[in-house]
């Protein structure tokens, strides 16, 4: 074979050989709105998604494993990996817990062309489509509506008076975000919702 002609065989089998980096998707939602159940559909259906696991200052439950459930960190641990920029994204909370996604974690899924499956906040979610454009999709997971919510999250029995109310004051704002999104879904029927976010991943990942 001519050397030119050689050359040319290589570059194209290095880039055919190489590893098609995955992207970025968000899910957003406000507490009680079906995301967890809705992600958790998604990591059974496609085997090339994998869910950003997150960092956090909460303690450790009996039955949650440090890496997979969370990255349990101290304050001064969070605190450092702020300082130096380790997270794409963080928020503290209004019981004073803070959660964020690190940055090493979600591209290290990303270089071994996993698409990574983001759970986080409103807030966060804008944040990451400035830093990656195109190559993330953010989807916000909205309710019918307020009293739908305020339904579910009362039948789940786990809520207080004062706790429902934050959840609900908190979701009236994540609501007024809903614009800045690339796509949303409302969860009226779980099967339905489903079916929908299914098609808008599909079509993202044939994009890219």
């Amino acid at each position: 074979m001519p050397r030119r002609n050689w050359n040319r065989f290589v570059s194209r089998y290095k880039i055919l050989s190489k590893t098609v980096r995955g992207n970025i998707i968000v899910l957003v939602a406000p507490s009680g709105a079906g995301k967890t159940t809705l992600a958790n559909k998604l990591l059974e259906d496609f085997e090339n998604i994998r869910f950003s696991v997150s960092a956090t200052t909460r303690s450790i439950r009996n039955n949650e494993v440090h890496g997979k459930d969370y990255y349990f960190l101290s304050e001064d641990e969070f605190q450092e990996k702020i300082e130096a920029g380790e997270f794409l994204e963080w928020e503290e909370f209004y019981n004073g817990i803070r959660y964020g996604t690190l940055k090493s974690d979600v591209e290290k899924m990303r270089d071994n062309g996993y698409y990574v499956l983001l759970d986080i906040e409103v807030l966060g979610a804008v944040n990451i489509k400035k830093i990656y454009g195109q190559q993330a999709l953010t989807i916000f997971i909205k309710p019918p509506s307020l009293e739908v919510l305020e339904k579910r999250l009362t039948d789940r029995g786990t809520e207080s008076e004062q706790t429902l109310k934050t959840r609900l004051d908190r979701a009236k704002k994540e609501l007024s975000y809903e614009n800045r999104f690339d796509k949303v879904v409302i969860n009226d029927d779980l099967n339905h919702a489903y079916s929908k976010l299914k098609t808008m991943i599909s079509g993202f990942m044939n994009k890219n």
